[in-house]
Formats: C-alpha cells, sequence, structure tokens
C-alpha cells in the first residue's frame, strides 16, 4: 500500500474544499416523475465516506490513517412480496502509516481499517406474510442499541452477516426477531484469518411498548467453529422509557440485565452477569445522562459481546473491545446538544463524554477516557464530523492513547 506525498495530500484536499462548499447548499428533491421512475426500476445505493484517523499510543509509533469508502449497490423493485438487494464495498488507504491488522507493520498504533474489495450484501426480501418480513442472503443485523448485535457501522468495512432473518409485528402489541446466522463477515475483511466466523447461531429478539416504556427481551446463541472462545448463551431483558416532568423538561431512564454462559464450541465453563443503569434529563436540544455498566469476569472468562458494535460502547479509543479477564465496570457521564438549522447546514450535534472504567468489583482503576465529536448535517446528502478521544491509562495493560478522527460522508 503505497504512502501518498504531501504534493498528493495537498491536491486532494484541494479537490475535497469544493466538495464540501458545494454541499451547504441543499440538493433539490427528486421531481415526481423521478421518483416514480425509480420505484419502477429499482433504487441506486451509493454511500462513501472519506476519513482520517489519527492515533498516538504509548509504546507504538503515531499512526496516520486517510482511508475512502465506497458502497455501491442496487435495489430491485418489489414484486409479488420480493425484493432483491446488491451492494458492493470497496476501502482504498490514500495514506497509510499504521497497522492495518493484516499487514502491518506492527511497529504502528492499530486502525482497524484495512483496505478492502468485496461483496457488502447480497439479500432477497419477502413480505408476502401480514406484517412479516423474511431477508434471507447476506445482509446487516443491527437489534436495540447494538450492544450485544450490530453492523459496527463506525469502521470503513462493516459487519454484516450470511444469515436468515424473520421480523414480525403480526402478534401486537410485540415485535419479534429470529435470526440463523451461517457466517460473520467481520470488519477486519476477507484477507484476515479473523476476518470471517463460521457460525450456528440463533438470534431472539422481542419488543413491547409498555406504560413504563419500551421493554425488550432476548436470547443470543452464538457459537462459531473457529472462535469457540466467543460461543455464548446469553439471556437478558431491557427496559428504557422517559417522563415529562414539566412543559420543558422530561426523564430518560435504562435499565438492563443479562446472563451468559458457555454454549456450543467454547470449551469453558462460566456463568457471567451483565447489567446497566442510566438516568437522564433533556431540555430542548440539551440532554445530559450518567450511567453505570458492569460485564462481569472471574478472572479467567469475562463477559464478552462479539457481535457488537463495540465502539459506542466503553470509549471512543476503543480500548476495551474484548473484556478483561476480571471484568469492567463503567461510570459515564454524557452531554449532548443538538442544533436545528444551524447557519452551515440542516442539523448539527455536539457530544462530549467523559468516563471512569474500573474492574467489575471496581477495587483496580482500568483508567479514564474523555470523547468529545461534533458532527453537521449540511443537507440530506452530505455530512462532516470531527471527533476524538483521550484515554489516561493507570495500568500497564492499557496504555495511554490520543486519537482523532475527520470525515466527510455523503450519499443517496
Amino acid at each position: 500500500m503505497p504512502t501518498v506525498s504531501r504534493t498528493a495530500l495537498l491536491a486532494l484536499a484541494a479537490m475535497a474544499a469544493p466538495a464540501v462548499a458545494r454541499a451547504q447548499t441543499p440538493a433539490p428533491p427528486p421531481s415526481p416523475a423521478a421518483a416514480a421512475a425509480s420505484s419502477r426500476s429499482g433504487d441506486i445505493l451509493f454511500e462513501s465516506r472519506l476519513r482520517y484517523e489519527g492515533v498516538r499510543q504509548d509504546g507504538l509509533d503515531d499512526a496516520t490513517a486517510l482511508t475512502l469508502r465506497t458502497r455501491l449497490g442496487w435495489q430491485s423493485p418489489e414484486r409479488s412480496g420480493f425484493r432483491l438487494l446488491v451492494e458492493g464495498e470497496s476501502v482504498a488507504a490514500l495514506v497509510d502509516d499504521y497497522n492495518d491488522t493484516i499487514h502491518g507493520p506492527s511497529t504502528y498504533a492499530v486502525v482497524a481499517d484495512p483496505e478492502a474489495f468485496e461483496l457488502n450484501r447480497l439479500q432477497v426480501a419477502w413480505s408476502g406474510l401480514p406484517d412479516t418480513e423474511v431477508i434471507l442472503g447476506r445482509q446487516r443485523i443491527v437489534l436495540g442499541s447494538a450492544r450485544f448485535v450490530g453492523n459496527v457501522g463506525f469502521r470503513q468495512n462493516e459487519q454484516t452477516f450470511d444469515a436468515v432473518k424473520v421480523t414480525t409485528r403480526a402478534f401486537e402489541p410485540l415485535t419479534v426477531t429470529w435470526a440463523w446466522i451461517d457466517r460473520v463477515h467481520r470488519v477486519f475483511g476477507d484477507d484476515s484469518p479473523v476476518g470471517e466466523w463460521r457460525s450456528d447461531s440463533h438470534l431472539i429478539h422481542v419488543e413491547a411498548p409498555t406504560p413504563a416504556g419500551k421493554v425488550t427481551a432476548y436470547g443470543y446463541l452464538l457459537d462459531f467453529s473457529n472462535a469457540a472462545a466467543q460461543s455464548s448463551a446469553t439471556w437478558g431483558a431491557r427496559l428504557e422509557g422517559s417522563r415529562n416532568l414539566s412543559p420543558d423538561w422530561s426523564a430518560l431512564y435504562a435499565v438492563e440485565y443479562a446472563r451468559q454462559s458457555e454454549y456450543g464450541a467454547n470449551p469453558a465453563r462460566f456463568d457471567l452477569d451483565y447489567g446497566l443503569v442510566s438516568a437522564g434529563l433533556k431540555r430542548g436540544p440539551l440532554t445530559g445522562t450518567l450511567a453505570l455498566e458492569r460485564l462481569d469476569g472471574d478472572g479467567a472468562q469475562a463477559f464478552q459481546t462479539p457481535l457488537a458494535t463495540l465502539h459506542a460502547f466503553q470509549g471512543w479509543a476503543d480500548v476495551f473491545l474484548t473484556t478483561p479477564r476480571d471484568g469492567l465496570r463503567d461510570v459515564s457521564a454524557t452531554v449532548s446538544y443538538a442544533v436545528d438549522r444551524p447557519p452551515l447546514g440542516r442539523s448539527a450535534t455536539l457530544t462530549a463524554s467523559w468516563r471512569d472504567v474500573r474492574d467489575a468489583n471496581g477495587s483496580a482503576r482500568y483508567g479514564r477516557e474523555l470523547d468529545v465529536s461534533a458532527r453537521l448535517a449540511l443537507d440530506a446528502r452530505w455530512a462532516v464530523e470531527i471527533k476524538g478521544a483521550r484515554f489516561d491509562g493507570t495500568q500497564a495493560a492499557f496504555a495511554d492513547r490520543d486519537k482523532v478522527w475527520a470525515a466527510v460522508d455523503y450519499r443517496f
């Protein structure tokens, strides 16, 4: 993977500047005739993201990555309840001074965005039964908050699944999802020895509205023949909701508990707990949240969530993608401010989060982290984001690190 020279970087910046300027003008909506033609011939799917990621980590060389992710696909019009979707994905490294987890070099800090050119989705959806959809093939699966099952959308190469998934609302007020997974195509890509997991896994996910809030019950039976240590059975439930306190203020809350044990090919024996308590206040565009999340560990095994969108949890620095053997307790405070119709765009969101991470018993501190981000949606198609994370580790196993990202997104 060649490294781009300073001249090439300046040329790239010169090309990107007009694109951002154009993005400040909202794209005109499609005409009724164009919309009708799209529905008759299907829909073109296109999105791209140009992103810079810089990492400074103790004990490693600084990493610099500039990557371009592009997805192109097509979704057919519906015929007799059937719809086909096919989508390819490419990730190109324009600047490759980083360890991409495949080619190294290992002296650099990791940026888990290796170059890739592969099939992202190939699925057939059928909606021939009332209030029910069946999807067969390579697909994106995101359940709930993505704490246990998600597409890892932050990384350039998203996680997809060879699976059959059935979602039905025929048993109102329940929404029931069941999926069987044959393959997990992970963010590391087809060239990685850990880029694909062979699976015989079942997902059960049930949601229902109640007067107290939305209740979710789930069972995730994960069995990976070439990643046996990640096989497990997890059963749990979650309650989340909000209450108006006054015309201006509302309270937010969430409570969750799960139990995890060995399953399938995993030779270990364990029974581990997961718990979450979250409370917040919202007033207009301002939201503040306090949360306590605990993943159990017994010194040999720890509660793991191998299919989760892990970047969204335990800090953006991605220190704890694998739960330490003594477990993890994460106490966090998050503040976000949403701006409707800012001067340069359609909407903007500012977020800051602080967390203190310890072992499950709270006796040993792993470190503290500060995360900040600013995202601006220029219009329905363009968005820009700047984001940073600073982790201050207190143990040798969890090295200090700083990360910064700058990204431009486009889709239609």
